[in-house]
């Protein structure tokens, strides 16, 4: 006969580390990102702004498999270090992915859905020309 362990919320840990701290967290997403050879990485810092979470990261990938496989890689290596899975939104059509770590919130896209959305100037970032970011294909500057 068979013995079946269930797992129980006493037996599962769902908190962080103690030691993990949102720049911890921080320094684990960029080096993922980095490991996947994401381009654009912007980090607005939230701290005091909102209540949301401390950082947002935003990053794009050249393509939809690369973009699930940033988020893949991404949950991965979180799940390891908050011993709990982060909540991922997104992946099945990888236009934009959120990954949800807490303190620090990540956003996923393909090139033209960034810049469609612009979240860097929703939230008042201010970046640097040499990003290259697409324009957003069917938006037109008109003359009143």
């Amino acid at each position: 006969m068979k013995t079946i362990r269930r797992r129980t919320s006493a037996t599962r840990q769902t908190t962080p580390p103690a030691d993990l701290t949102a720049t911890h967290l921080l320094e684990l997403v960029l080096a993922s990102l980095d490991a996947d050879q994401a381009e654009g990485v912007v980090t607005i810092e939230l701290t005091g702004k909102s209540s949301i979470c401390d950082h947002m990261v935003i990053a794009s990938g050249r393509s939809a498999r690369q973009v699930t496989a940033m988020a893949e890689h991404l949950r991965e290596q979180l799940k390891a270090a908050l011993r709990r899975t982060p909540g991922v939104e997104g992946l099945r059509q990888a236009d934009w992915v959120l990954v949800d770590a807490g303190d620090v919130v990540v956003h996923l896209f393909r090139p033209e859905v960034r810049s469609f959305y612009n979240l860097e100037k929703m939230w008042g970032a201010h970046l640097p020309d040499s990003l290259g970011l697409p324009e957003a294909p069917g938006l037109i500057a008109r003359a009143p």
